[in-house]
């Protein structure tokens, strides 16, 4: 007997920060999750997820007043014809940004639903047979002072992990040569076998992010994020021309027609699109297909326990990563979500995603 989708609820919930929070070009107060449930005719249910910082509110509006409706009486195994049909409804206020994020929520909910009627993890039912991959811990704001920095890096490999990441673009991205010495901190202080990977927020214009690249080359980086503003597809493609350190981008991007233009344009080593955002695992598996047919490698923006199916079953991805910064609303909105044993993340053997809501903390919680 076919599943037809019968109620789709939406939460909203959010964490203050700690004070403290700022790279180049923001300083965070608030992360969430927009969680959304669809349940069917016969009583499985399905969950899907984004995040905000800020803008969680619109999300929810979306969610319950313009998707919701539309999937009343659907079958959720059409995932690809609804992700069109929402294409085409929503277009009009916005091919980016938070129209994407409400339909990215609803179609990782399909497809957890999808594995659930099938009684399979999302990994196999994508074809994959890998069960645990890599994860790397992301951290290190450049409000930090020094000391503080180190210590945390410091603190990572500590836990087991062998990739860390941390922000450059201190003072606004005013004072590049005090990054390069928090560089070489690090990298002292962790040693050689640590694979270091930096993220520069957006913050320096092509020139100025080549010449940074280029000054820390010996301390053997492994890649650069977003040294460029992410809109300025021609600078990251001249700073990618500039230095041979592998250049990581994407997180900004929304569907396949933006990573698509990275592509073209050769500004990226590394894709970096997030599920949560780019339009959910429709479309992540088309912007896998993307980098596989240009030959570069793809790595997930965060939510780990979203993208680790994707991860598992994708042969060019290199890992997931694990941002410092939401494992404490991570902790309270899931119950046992798999957590890194030495760097790696073991895939729940359990259908659909494997994650479970605690609902007592989300309805305690809930804004929407």
């Amino acid at each position: 007997m076919r599943h037809k989708i019968a109620k789709v609820d939406v939460h909203l919930v959010s964490y203050q920060v700690a004070s403290g929070f700022a790279d180049a070009t923001r300083t965070v107060e608030t992360v969430g999750y927009t969680v959304v449930r669809v349940t069917t005719d016969q009583g499985l249910e399905g969950l899907g997820i984004t995040y905000h910082e800020v803008g969680g509110e619109a999300t929810v509006a979306l969610i319950r007043h313009n998707i919701a409706p539309r999937l009343m009486g659907r079958d959720p195994f059409e995932t690809e014809a609804l992700w069109q049909e929402f294409f085409g409804y929503l277009r009009g206020v916005g091919r980016k940004g938070l129209t994407f994020c409400a339909l990215s929520a609803i179609d990782i909910a399909l497809w957890d639903l999808k594995g659930k009627i099938l009684d399979m993890p999302l990994y196999r039912l994508l074809g994959g047979n890998r069960t645990s991959v890599p994860v790397y811990s992301s951290g290190g704001w450049t409000s930090y002072s020094d000391e503080a920095l180190v210590a945390e890096m410091v603190d990572m490999v500590g836990q087991g992990y062998r990739m860390i990441k941390f922000k450059v673009g201190v003072e606004g991205g005013h004072n590049p040569r005090r990054d390069r010495l928090r560089v070489q901190k690090v990298r002292d202080a962790v040693g050689p076998e640590i694979k270091l990977l930096l993220d520069a927020n957006n913050c320096w214009d092509a020139a100025t992010a080549a010449q940074f690249a280029n000054s820390i080359r010996e301390c053997d980086i492994f890649l650069f994020e977003e040294p460029v503003f992410a809109d300025d597809i021609p600078g990251l493609a001249r700073f990618r021309r500039a230095t041979d350190i592998p250049l990581a981008t994407g997180e900004h991007e929304y569907t396949k027609w933006g990573v698509r233009d990275l592509l073209l344009a050769e500004a990226a080593d590394i894709v970096q699109a997030d599920g949560a955002r780019a339009g959910g695992y429709t479309e992540m598996l088309k912007i896998a297909a993307l980098t596989q047919a240009w030959n570069v490698k793809f790595a997930p923006h965060a939510m780990e326990n979203i993208h680790l199916h994707l991860v598992a079953a994708t042969h060019n991805a290199l890992f997931l990563e694990r941002l410092k910064l939401f494992e404490p609303i991570t902790e309270l909105v899931f119950r046992d979500a798999p957590k890194p044993v030495d760097g790696m993340m073991t895939i729940p053997d359990l259908p659909g995603l494997g994650l479970v809501l605690n609902m007592d903390f989300i309805r305690e919680n809930d804004e929407a």
